[in-house]
């Protein structure tokens, strides 16, 4: 080959190099919900709410059928998605807790990358947001619902020629939901299998779904705002940060405390319509938007980018997904530790000792929809009922599901004969991921035990007005 042409193809290569130095950043907008449950929509099959402004946002991008958060409460799951660490790893396990100031935030990554990086509403837990390095945040106290409003105004009255990265964060479908079910009716909805059907679950039900529909119309606002203020080259990804304030949801890890729904939008990047089956983790969006940014992922964190998923060059990201919660307050104070395959949910229960209690069970007003004294006064007569009760606040060491044959994790096989082999494999992977992470599964707080005749009692005036 000549000096000469050796010579052409390094100056082609540089000049492109340079071009693509040189060339605009992607606008990145991340739309987070709080407590929705993936099934309660209509992208992901509801048959019984609407959400046409997800659907929509749905046909432009591609749906995650197998999303999931670091820890189904809200401070652990916010704190994952913005450090790309696991609970154990950045510091902040128990619910209203922080990560560590030392660990480098998502802000910083896309600063240094020139991205000025704003935050409206819940993106971080109440009133975190300030310690998270963002350029610029409002509203993020408790259902500060002008939130959206307000972000989508500033996003308007913007000058700024660097790239934009901005969370909006709705405190819907978060309790206390509407008073008045917008259009909902007991009549309409669909139980799934895991309540207790009373005409009061109903009602909270359809205030649940009027809440869902409030998300959705801000959703919808959020991501016409971005496109049209922003224009095409914009990068949209919506998710939530667990499962909705339902038993067996939030605070939980089973699938409907830990799946969520996840939809991303970068038209002429991901193609429009489609849907993947790639098991991915909230840990995973830091490096994802990180990479989107054009900056190289970080490797020392537990996330790892999905931005080869997200351009269809690749079917498959994670063989499994960890997931862990500790406590939220007084008011839930029960250590989990879970991993999911494609079709398989192991769940450890660190203290099967304790009493399993929520806000659903002990908060009787206020914040609380308060259907749970409905379930105890029909678990009175009916064994199904009281089965379900018990379920709820008892429950064992280990817990094995086949989510093919069992979706809605109904069926405890850990017991059975013919899974012993799968048993202890699982329960090995936990073992080892748990000394990894440096995870001594710590107790935060004193518990509700199964020993205790008061264990049911509300805990003091103030604690149980804590906000989730």
């Amino acid at each position: 080959m000549s000096k000469f042409y050796c010579f052409l193809l390094l100056a082609v290569a540089l000049t492109a190099s340079l071009a693509g130095a040189g060339a605009a950043k992607p606008n990145l907008v991340i739309f987070l919900t709080d407590d929705h449950s993936l099934l309660d929509s209509t992208v992901y099959g509801a048959k019984d709410v609407r959400t046409p402004h997800m659907q929509r946002i749905a046909a432009a991008g591609l749906v995650f059928d197998r999303a999931f958060v670091a820890s189904p409460s809200c401070a652990p799951s916010r704190a994952a998605l913005l450090t790309g660490l696991m609970p154990a790893r950045n510091g902040a396990e128990a619910n209203h807790s922080k990560p560590r100031a030392d660990i480098k935030k998502l802000p910083a990554y896309l600063q240094e990358l020139g991205y000025e990086v704003v935050s409206f509403g819940k993106v971080s837990h109440y009133q975190h947001t300030g310690d998270y390095g963002f350029d610029h945040f409002a509203h993020d106290k408790f259902h500060e619902d002008v939130a959206i409003t307000a972000g989508i105004a500033w996003l308007r009255a913007r000058r700024s020629a660097k790239p934009l990265c901005i969370f909006f964060g709705t405190n819907w479908p978060h309790v206390p939901w509407p008073q008045q079910p917008e259009g909902y009716t007991a009549a309409d909805v669909t139980l799934p299998p895991t309540l207790v059907d009373t005409p009061r679950t109903r009602e909270a039900r359809a205030e649940y779904y009027a809440a869902v529909g409030r998300m959705d119309t801000e959703m919808g606002a959020a991501y016409d705002a971005a496109r049209e203020v922003l224009g095409a080259d914009t990068f949209f990804i919506t998710t939530a940060d667990h499962g909705a304030q339902w038993p067996f949801g939030k605070w939980n890890c089973y699938d409907a405390g830990i799946r969520t729904p996840m939809i991303a939008v970068w038209p002429g990047r991901i193609a429009a319509g489609t849907r993947t089956a790639a098991m991915v983790s909230w840990i995973d969006l830091l490096p994802t938007l990180v990479e989107v940014a054009g900056g190289n992922p970080p490797p020392t964190i537990d996330g790892r980018s999905i931005a080869g998923v997200l351009r269809g060059e690749k079917q498959e990201h994670r063989d499994r997904i960890f997931t862990t919660h500790s406590a939220d307050g007084r008011m839930n104070i029960y250590p989990t530790r879970s991993v999911r395959t494609a079709d398989w949910k192991y769940i450890r229960n660190l203290h099967p000792e304790f009493y399993y209690s929520t806000h659903v069970d002990l908060v009787r007003g206020g914040n609380s929809p308060a259907y749970f004294a409905s379930w105890e006064e029909k678990a009175r007569t009916d064994p199904a009922a009281a089965a379900v009760v018990k379920r709820y606040h008892e429950r064992p060491a280990e817990e094995l599901y086949d989510l093919k044959a069992d979706p809605f994790e109904l069926r405890n096989l850990a017991g059975e004969r013919d899974q012993a082999a799968r048993l202890a494999a699982l329960r090995g992977e936990v073992d080892v991921w748990m000394k990894d992470q440096g995870d001594t599964g710590q107790v935060y707080g004193e518990p509700r035990r199964l020993s205790d005749p008061k264990r049911a009692e509300p805990p003091a005036a103030g604690a149980a007005k804590k906000k989730k």
